[in-house]
């Protein structure tokens, strides 16, 4: 096929192929575009997490580089088409890049098998709802489940981790807070989940938020809940996954509404320390040798000490890039961008880092939150998890709830499992999407059975 270049007057509509690379797991993406008077506009497809039609914002192709905004996914794309018909650039999703390339060519879509996921009929009661946080003018939409439409329950609220997330806190493919919530709710439990700010159907802007601007969400949800009579107010707990298991304490140390918290890999640690210990495990079980690994953590620790202590973010803009430069070219060749967009990687990466939400993520000691928790903790962790490090966190936590006088501490660490409280084999990422299981049954009883007895 021969391509003429010079302008943008080449048809680009059609089905479009790549696999994005993240932390060893493979997604296929499909992007579907379609010619218009006036350009293109363009919907993605992502068959390993069930997403299909997903809207693309904008579109522009201009001197043969494609460009897609995707604010609902909080990512974008620019790649440049080339000699041999295929898109070669940069996804940006929620601080981090990697390298795709887009093809002509069709792609198997089968769904992965998700034998957890409940299925309407359900035999509780579900009510779609709304809610405002007045104060950061957002309103925030979710599902409230109870297990009849007539009663007074006791009810959790449901936070999830880092980056975008509806109520499901859905990714590739798994929906664990439908299981864990259909799993409560069948046992005489109360659930209220909702889209992040900027997610879904809720609105706001999630770009610019930090976990702090998080929790005050988190705090308008208590005050909803409050206003119903299907639910008991002085029952209402939280459960959080991840970084919700920073932002609960947060919330919980403030208010005398909170009844009780759940912990799911919640960090124990200061946030940049976590980041470090984080990357060592997932590099580690990447294949990188104990050298290489060793010597990304001393440049991981130099970056975030730069980023804590300078104020003047046009000088950390200046100093951190060689830093960053020293780490990229220690990674193994598939994990390394592209070499002509090296330099624009680095930009797009410098700007996540020097965000409000990850200058918060670093200076965070979440002992300090959680000595001044007064309520009934659970703390749970598995065993295999290597984003939030069980050993390091759960001692973090038991010891900060310790200090504060709290007697009320259950801390456990659950075998086998990994971040998702799946049941795994090495506890990477790369097997997230596929392991069938969701939610290991064995930790939905934990929950369940612990907050039973809370709430007698």
């Amino acid at each position: 096929m021969l391509i003429f270049f010079g302008c943008s007057a080449q048809d680009i509509s059609g089905e479009w192929n790549g696999i994005l690379k993240v932390q060893g797991s493979e997604l296929r993406l499909v992007l579907h575009l379609t010619k218009t008077v006036v350009g293109y506009s363009a919907t993605l497809d992502s068959p390993d997490q069930g997403a299909k039609g997903f809207p693309v914002g904008s579109v522009d192709f201009t001197n043969n580089t494609l460009k897609l905004s995707m604010n609902g996914l909080n990512a974008e794309y620019s790649g440049t088409l080339g000699a041999d018909n295929i898109f070669k650039g940069t996804f940006n999703q929620n601080g981090q890049s990697f390298p795709l390339e887009l093809s002509r060519g069709v792609m198997g879509a089968k769904a992965p098998l998700r034998p957890q996921e409940p299925q309407k009929p359900y035999p509780y009661y579900s009510e779609d709802v709304k809610f405002d946080n007045a104060s950061d003018k957002v309103s925030l939409a979710g599902t409230l489940t109870l297990p009849a439409k007539e009663g007074n329950y006791p009810v959790v609220i449901l936070i999830t981790g880092s980056g975008p997330q509806n109520r499901n806190e859905e990714l590739l493919g798994h929906k664990p807070f439908l299981v864990l919530a259909d799993h409560l709710t069948r046992n005489g439990i109360g659930v209220l989940r909702y889209d992040d700010r900027g997610t879904a159907e809720s609105t706001g802007d999630f770009k610019s938020a930090t976990t702090r601007a998080f929790a005050s969400d988190v705090e308008s949800a208590i005050t909803y809940l409050k206003t119903r009579k299907d639910i008991n107010p002085k029952k209402i707990g939280l459960i959080g996954h991840s970084e919700g298991g920073m932002i609960a304490p947060m919330v919980a140390a403030d208010s005398p509404d909170v009844a009780f918290i759940v912990l799911l890999a919640g960090p124990g640690i200061p946030g940049d320390q976590l980041m470090v210990r984080q990357t060592h495990l997932i590099n580690k079980a990447n294949g990188m040798t104990d050298d290489v690994v060793d010597q990304i953590d001393v440049l991981n620790r130099k970056g975030y000490d730069l980023l804590k202590e300078r104020s003047d973010l046009r000088d950390v803009k200046k100093e951190i890039i060689p830093i960053l430069k020293e780490a990229i070219h220690l990674l193994p060749a598939n994990q390394q961008p592209p070499a002509d967009k090296t330099d624009e990687y680095l930009v797009n990466y410098v700007n996540q880092l020097i965000s409000p939400w990850f200058q918060f993520l670093i200076r965070y000691n979440p002992a300090q939150t959680l000595e001044k928790v007064k309520c009934p903790v659970l703390a749970l962790n598995g065993g295999k998890d290597l984003q939030v490090p069980p050993k390091e966190d759960l001692e973090g936590i038991k010891r900060a709830l310790e200090k504060g006088g709290n007697k009320n501490v259950t801390v456990k660490e659950l075998p086998r499992l990994n971040h998702l409280f799946q049941e795994s084999v090495t506890g990477s990422p790369a097997e997230y999407g596929k392991i069938e299981q969701t939610f290991s049954p064995m930790a939905l009883v934990e929950i369940s059975d612990w907050v039973k007895q809370i709430v007698k």
